[in-house]
């Protein structure tokens, strides 16, 4: 069906994301540099779900006109972690993080048929963003491989106005995250350069950063 409700959070991403979009949505959307966006999931009211294939994109209101999605990914697409609404008209997609082994990711594990389609996808993709060739992003870094062709998708196969906000949260000492900016910066540099996009990050993406240590006080 593409929608999978959720426990609420107690520790992690899961948690700060479910904290910020039910109680402080105004924090997350401060962070996608954004002005104003209605956070759709993932809402108390709707069991914490998050939404991935064609109920990510119903849940968002959002129709594709000129290539559909099941044309270039097959079922069991990326699981979002929030998705919104901005009043200037964009979608938006987060994918949350909160310490530097989450960058990394299981290799692609589908079978032959989607294997096949998800890699013409990630290669389409990737010339399309100018990433240096040879480049295979269907292995250590294919989780973020994956949420970038989601956005491509979006904005220029289907020239959709979209968001694709990644956000890294510092200073969750529960999770052993990283105590500052700099040192998701440096992480994430590996990961552009593995992936050949250094200085190729295009415009419909952020990269955020949150500071659950000013987040804290408004748990308490």
């Amino acid at each position: 069906m593409g929608r999978f409700p959720r426990p609420r959070g107690t520790k992690g991403s899961l948690r700060w994301i479910q904290f910020l979009v039910n109680e402080h949505p105004d924090v997350l959307t401060r962070s996608t540099g954004l002005r104003s966006v209605e956070w759709c999931s993932p809402r108390a009211d709707d069991e914490y779900a998050e939404y991935r294939d064609q109920a990510f994109l119903d849940r968002l209101g959002v129709t594709v006109k000129k290539r559909t999605l099941a044309d270039f990914w097959p079922s069991r697409g990326p699981q979002w972690d929030a998705l919104g609404r901005a009043a200037s008209g964009e979608a938006v997609l987060v994918e949350a993080k909160a310490h530097v082994a989450e960058l990394l990711s299981a290799p692609m594990q589908a079978g032959d048929a989607s294997a096949g389609q998800i890699r013409q996808s990630l290669s389409e993709t990737a010339s399309a963003l100018g990433a240096t060739p040879g480049t295979d992003w269907s292995q250590r870094f294919y989780q973020y491989g994956n949420r970038l062709a989601h956005a491509w998708f979006l904005a220029e196969a289907n020239a959709l106005p979209v968001r694709l906000a990644f956000v890294y949260f510092v200073g969750d000492a529960e999770m052993d995250g990283p105590s500052s900016r700099r040192e998701w910066e440096a992480a994430l540099m590996v990961l552009h350069e593995a992936l050949g996009l250094r200085g190729r990050i295009p415009r419909y993406v952020t990269e955020a950063f949150i500071d659950v240590r000013s987040v804290v006080p408004l748990v308490l």
